[in-house]
């Protein structure tokens, strides 16, 4: 890759007035870890007073563009899916398991809790809770920090938190003038009454209205911000096509080599066997050139290629106490330790989230930038993963938006999201989370490190850190 992705910092012209105060850093182009790091010998999290809570194992099936093999399933199939996977991963009893939280965005309204449906037909006993929490792209996490919570607490020992979400069959409403009428009809006590209301019926009323991945506040979708958010921070279009490539590469290069650990194979009823992601697709800085703009046309740097997809796909990780896990004879893979949740201007800073959030979270757990051996970011748009980066660089950022005295810095690119990332892999709203979470945990392990940081931007403004510690060996 060349310009921006080179190991030489050059400066681009300044288009708004942040990115005439943010200088550009450099992002480096080393290999991506050639050669697994040495253990590091920091100090461990853990809080006297304070239950450790571990990550036993986790999940996901493949995340498939949507429209393809999953178009036919409903959110609850993919949900359990991945209860299932979970199950035959861990063998945990399913009697163990206190509790149980699902992350979704878009309900499909015939499962609202779709958390208890896919436990029902995953075959947990109907005497288990479960219920579905929604938080824009960060639901899975939500999920999690409910099942940690429910933990610490003392009122759980074992809670399996998850993500789903099935972009490929969304729930599509009559307009609310032709609702009405239709609830009017279910009233009328006569047949004049209902003749009456249906003559009132006109040909707007047969207009659909359609889900829109738009804020509600703005009603500017996350495409519209991510342009604004690249051209305020002077991100080029040939910056964020050579940060997708990137993604899509290093995807590539882990799947070749089996990294992606956390996938189970799932049969789809009646078509065949899904065992990897289908969205990772290395290309050429020529051929995403060609693009045009998917949302400010015709001047804008967002594309197709740079941005993530639509994709369906569901996870679940199975949580518990440490003293509870080690009771069962597991070994963990993670402790989950300090995170925090952030939320700011969901018009201008929609996408800042792991900006906000980053600073705070190192705070709680007395750490640094340096400490931080894997970072796990949520990939919305190419141009959003930058700008963070941008924004987080910036004294001058820092100290007018954040009320901050300094930056707390970018982390370094050798150690950012080295096996892909949401642009490649794709991006279940209701279901990154886990899969953040788990890649840092299998990167901390192959990689030596001890300390991973997971964070998000999602809708409304808001977003999420937390801090994932590597078990001991």
């Amino acid at each position: 890759m060349t310009s921006m992705l080179t190991c030489s910092a050059r400066t681009l012209p300044a288009i708004s007035p942040w990115a005439a105060r943010l200088a550009v850093r450099s992002l480096s182009c080393s290999p991506q870890l050639q050669t697994a790091a040495q253990p590091k010998t920091k100090k461990t999290l853990a809080k006297n007073g304070v239950k450790n809570i571990v990550v036993v194992d986790g999940v996901r099936i493949p995340f498939l563009q949507s429209g393809t093999s999953y178009a036919d399933l409903m959110p609850h199939d993919l949900a359990r899916a991945a209860l299932k996977g979970l199950l035959n991963r861990t063998d945990v009893p399913k009697d163990v398991v206190d509790y149980i939280v699902f992350g979704t965005v878009i309900q499909e309204v015939k499962t609202s809790n779709v958390a208890r449906e896919a436990a029902l037909g995953a075959g947990f006993s109907d005497k288990t809770p479960a219920h579905t929490v929604t938080m824009a792209c960060i639901s899975s996490n939500q999920a999690m920090t409910t099942g940690v919570g429910l933990i610490a607490s003392g009122q759980m020992d074992a809670v399996v938190a998850g993500g789903v979400e099935l972009m490929s069959d969304v729930p599509i409403r009559h307009s609310r003038k032709m609702r009405k009428t239709m609830l009017g009809l279910t009233r009328a006590k006569s047949l004049g009454q209902r003749l009456s209301l249906i003559s009132r019926i006109r040909p707007d009323y047969f207009a659909p209205e359609l889900p829109a991945v738009a804020e509600f506040s703005t009603s500017e979708t996350m495409g519209h911000s991510a342009d604004r958010l690249a051209a305020a921070f002077a991100i080029s279009r040939l910056e964020q096509d050579e940060y997708a490539l990137r993604s899509h590469s290093l995807a590539k290069k882990a799947q070749d080599e089996g990294l992606l650990t956390d996938l189970v194979s799932f049969k789809v009823p009646g078509r065949d066997t899904v065992v990897r992601d289908n969205g990772v697709r290395p290309s050429s800085m020529e051929q995403m050139g060609r693009l045009k703009a998917a949302f400010v046309k015709p001047y804008g740097t967002v594309t197709a290629a740079n941005s993530s997809f639509l994709t369906d796909g569901a996870s679940a990780v199975l949580l518990m106490s440490e003293e509870k896990a080690l009771a069962m004879g597991y070994k963990p893979k993670a402790y989950l330790r300090d995170f925090v949740y952030v939320s700011q201007d969901p018009k201008d800073q929609l996408l800042l989230g792991p900006t906000y959030a980053t600073p705070k979270v190192l705070e709680r757990a007395g750490l640094t930038m340096a400490d931080i051996d894997v970072f796990e970011f949520h990939e919305a748009f190419a141009g959003q993963i930058l700008a963070n980066m941008k924004a987080m660089d910036s004294d001058w950022f820092a100290q007018n938006y954040m009320g901050r005295k300094s930056k707390v810095g970018a982390p370094p690119l050798e150690k950012f999201n080295n096996w892909g990332g949401s642009l490649s892999l794709g991006h279940p709203f209701g279901a990154t989370g886990c899969r953040l979470v788990m890649t840092a945990a299998h990167r901390l392990k192959k990689e030596g490190g001890q300390y991973g940081l997971v964070a998000a931007c999602a809708a409304g403004g808001q977003g999420h850190a937390m801090i994932v510690e590597r078990y001991p060996q």
